[in-house]
């Protein structure tokens, strides 16, 4: 499987060879085949690795004010990131928008999570479409920034999560201006700093 998430990182899925996986995990085509039945399906499980992996680390670890605790989940999802760069690049470069089936609701399944738990973190309940966008849009910016990241790795890790945590409240400063809502979680939110 490390072989394998190693290859989709680097290369597309369809320039990579079950021969290719054999070769690097050391183990025989047949023994790949009989595991995994084909690429795709050998595809398919690196990324549910990959995708399990991070929804692993992205459970909650306390019960803080919101925007403490989605710095320590920034954290937690940079650990992963640099633990695991190829599935993480697998992962991602698996599933852009554009694709569907399997591949693209296992990149989706993350993507919903990590919307659920900044959500609840935010102890909003039902976020109106103004919010939904606004996370939405942070979510592909962390996204994006973590495989920056990984190219470049030319900016501390400590200050790009805190860039991405000031991200978010100026994103939400933005949609404060068109949806009452979020101008009333934005003050929660600061006002739970404060205290």
């Amino acid at each position: 499987m490390a072989a394998a998430l190693e290859l989709f990182s680097k290369h597309d899925a369809e320039d990579v060879s079950i021969d290719d996986v054999a070769s690097a995990a050391g183990a025989s085509r047949a023994l790949v085949y009989h595991y995994f039945g084909g690429k795709q399906e050998l595809y398919v499980a690196a990324l549910k690795s990959a995708a399990s992996q991070l929804e692993e680390r992205l459970r909650p670890q306390g019960n803080g004010r919101p925007l403490d605790e989605l710095a320590l989940g920034l954290g937690r999802y940079f650990d992963f990131v640099e633990e695991h760069a190829a599935g993480f690049a697998a992962l991602l470069k698996g599933g852009p928008a554009n694709r569907s089936g399997e591949i693209g609701e296992i990149v989706d399944s993350v993507r919903h999570r990590l919307f659920n738990l900044i959500t609840r973190q935010m102890r909003v309940e039902e976020p109106g479409p103004t919010l939904r966008m606004t996370l939405r849009s942070w979510i592909a910016s962390v996204e994006t920034a973590g495989l920056d990241w990984l190219e470049h790795r030319d900016i501390e890790r400590p200050v790009l999560e805190r860039m991405l945590v000031d991200h978010m409240v100026a994103l939400l400063g933005v949609a404060a201006n068109h949806a009452p809502e979020v101008e009333e979680l934005l003050q929660e939110l600061v006002r739970d700093q404060l205290l």
